[in-house]
């Protein structure tokens, strides 16, 4: 399925919006974009992505695909950044956000502002610039308490942080605008992404990114309760496939839902050091007999979390088509270079 549109972009190019242009998932989007001979607009503040990513992506893709991308510079708390990066767009991809369960328990304020203001904001604009579907990044952190295994879109609990409030309210208003305006639009439940260019500074940082800087660096990983705690960890590369197979299915049924991205496996934190370290340890041998630190669990996480991922497959065509250990492999190369050591 994704070959067959990937096919049809490349003959019938159209203009993007990719907010969030200068984050993780949002740079492998434009980077994929722009590979595939579409127009891109990104958006994005800075706030917490990186110029580099974008400049990575000139490198990767080329200067003549890269003359193909226009960035705006604003935040989508701003109306009018908004709207001037919606002009002439076709399709959206809105990955802006604030992310991390414990920033938004450190400030909830602000995460509601750009989650849940910020997404009204976009849109708003996208509807007044008549895009013809709307794809916007929501999270698995919305099942929240809900004991089920695996998680199906159904079903879901209460939210347990503030984070994960936001990102239900995204749900929440994409499904009253696509009743009340006649917007179509798709809801991408992402399951703990991982790979290039994911940021491993910070008090928030991604805990894959946290380990192998650590590792490199022979400093102290830590895990957050017993290690036992497991998660439904999905390569980037599935992600761009979902946001853009959700873009662009045909199926009746595909708008108007919210869809799980992710592998189907589980994986514990315990599992997901013990790869890291075996693989951090072919370049820096004494990383071997590393032990990790356990801590206190952090407040608002839970304890499992497994996709059921049959309703992507069947309206979107999904696939997962790298899975962790491989996916592992592929990022560190990323992780390698950014410490300085040879991949």
């Amino acid at each position: 399925m994704f070959d067959r549109i990937a096919a049809s972009m490349a003959s019938r190019p159209a203009r993007w919006l990719v907010t969030g242009c200068g984050g993780f998932i949002g740079s492998n989007l434009v980077e994929r974009l722009l590979g595939l001979g579409q127009s891109v607009t990104g958006l994005d503040s800075f706030a917490t992505g990186h110029r580099s990513n974008l400049e990575n992506v000139r490198d990767c893709v080329g200067p003549e695909a890269f003359a193909r991308f226009t960035l705006v510079e604003g935040d989508i708390t701003d109306p009018k950044a908004c709207a001037e990066a919606c002009r002439g767009a076709d399709y959206v991809l809105h990955q802006a956000a604030l992310g991390s369960v414990p920033r938004s328990i450190d400030d909830p304020l602000l995460t509601n502002a750009v989650n849940a203001g910020g997404f009204l904001n976009m849109l708003v604009a996208a509807r007044d610039a008549g895009v013809r579907r709307f794809v916007y990044a929501s999270s698995s952190s919305v099942y929240g308490d809900h004991p089920g295994l695996p998680k199906v879109e159904e079903r879901t609990g209460r939210q347990l942080s503030p984070y994960a409030v936001s990102k239900m309210a995204n749900e929440l208003y994409a499904d009253v605008f696509g009743s009340c305006y006649g917007m179509q639009l798709a809801g991408l439940r992402y399951f703990n992404i991982f790979g290039p260019r994911q940021d491993p500074e910070g008090a928030y940082a991604a805990v894959i990114p946290k380990w192998f800087a650590a590792l490199l660096a022979g400093e102290t990983v830590f895990i957050n309760g017993d290690g036992e705690t497991s998660r439904d960890f999905c390569y980037v590369e599935n992600a761009v496939r979902a946001n853009l197979l959700a873009a662009l299915s045909e199926h009746p049924e595909a708008p108007g839902k919210a869809y799980n991205v992710a592998c189907g496996e589980r994986t514990t934190l315990n599992e997901l050091f013990v790869l890291i370290r075996e693989i951090v340890a072919r370049r820096r041998p004494e990383a071997a007999d590393v032990a990790p630190v356990h801590r206190a669990e952090r407040a608002g996480d839970v304890r499992h979390s497994l996709a059921d991922i049959s309703r992507a497959r069947e309206l979107l065509g999904y696939e997962p088509v790298v899975l962790v250990r491989p996916g592992m492999e592929l990022a560190a190369r990323w992780y390698f270079r950014a410490a300085g050591v040879e991949a």
